[in-house]
């Protein structure tokens, strides 16, 4: 028989099919919580890309589930309607107005189009907001005032997560589906509050035992000072690089809410670079991966 691959081509493709084996069977019938943000959500190759990677994922077994930012398209959205995004300690201030137009865009534009294109590529994926059977409970956050000690900073309808059923995520489970999550809470009063993806995918990964979390975002990982990249880090060692500094601004909420998983109960969390065709293949079905590995201990 003639291949019409090279001979080494040929070799290398097999050798990486080969590869994903042991992590198929290792990863099979378990549940990862994926964040999905970045250039990943924006650039049309990516995006077919990490649809395509999803359906693979849940066809050979696991059980991919999907919490998406929407930050860029929210911040259009807000300047069509003549007003501009701010952020205080990495949180979007979310007064009335700005809270209406993160629902229609997180939970309408952005989850549905999300839905769509893993649907497309095979899969069944049903989109969800937290409202959705209630089932993220929220109540209004308030940040430190870093400049004055023992006062608070009141950031409008942004919320902290008290709660999460994982009963409705489980039912969809049990039906193949895979779920698409905007973080959108709702408090005991009906009011909706704006929670930051990072940390409703990290809650949602100690809450339903995942083996993994993992953090789509516009860098290689966690750098240190020099720009170099990190892995394999302990919890132990991402708490040193928040003492002194390495960790801060916009990746305080994501790497706080990866070392919050894995300090309970979450195998493993990792951060990587969604401008990278195929990342979430490559960090799970590959020996080397492509970003940054938090471990518990």
């Amino acid at each position: 028989m003639t291949l019409s691959l090279s001979s080494s081509t040929a070799k290398e493709k097999a050798k990486i099919l080969a590869e994903a084996l042991p992590y198929i069977q290792r990863f099979h019938n378990k549940t990862i919580v994926i964040k999905y943000g970045g250039n990943a959500m924006v650039e049309e190759d990516l995006k077919q890309g990490f649809a395509r990677d999803v359906v693979l994922l849940k066809l050979v077994g696991m059980n991919p589930v999907i919490v998406h930012g929407g930050g860029p398209q929210i911040d259009q959205m807000l300047k069509r309607v003549g007003k501009e995004g701010v952020f205080i300690q990495g949180m979007r201030v979310t007064d009335a107005e700005t809270m209406d137009v993160v629902e229609m865009v997180l939970g309408g534009l952005v989850n549905k189009e999300i839905v769509n294109l893993i649907n497309r590529h095979g899969g069944r994926a049903v989109g969800l907001t937290g409202k959705d059977g209630a089932f993220i409970r929220a109540k209004k956050m308030l940040i430190q005032d870093k400049e004055k000690a023992g006062e608070w900073i009141n950031i409008g309808q942004v919320g902290e997560i008290e709660q999460i059923d994982p009963s409705l995520i489980a039912l969809l489970d049990t039906r193949d589906f895979i779920p698409v999550i905007a973080p959108i809470g709702v408090g005991e009063d009906g009011q909706s509050y704006n929670i930051n993806a990072d940390l409703v995918a990290g809650k949602l990964a100690e809450i339903l035992k995942a083996e993994k979390l993992i953090l789509l975002t516009n860098t290689s990982g966690v750098l240190d000072k020099n720009g170099n990249l990190l892995t394999g880090l302990t919890a132990k060692r991402v708490d040193e690089l928040f003492a002194d500094g390495t960790i801060s601004g916009g990746m305080l909420p994501k790497i706080g809410s990866a070392l919050d998983a894995v300090k309970n109960g979450v195998k493993s969390c990792h951060i990587i670079d969604g401008r990278v065709a195929h990342a979430l293949l490559l960090e799970i079905l590959t020996d080397e991966g492509v970003g940054t590995l938090i471990m518990g201990n």
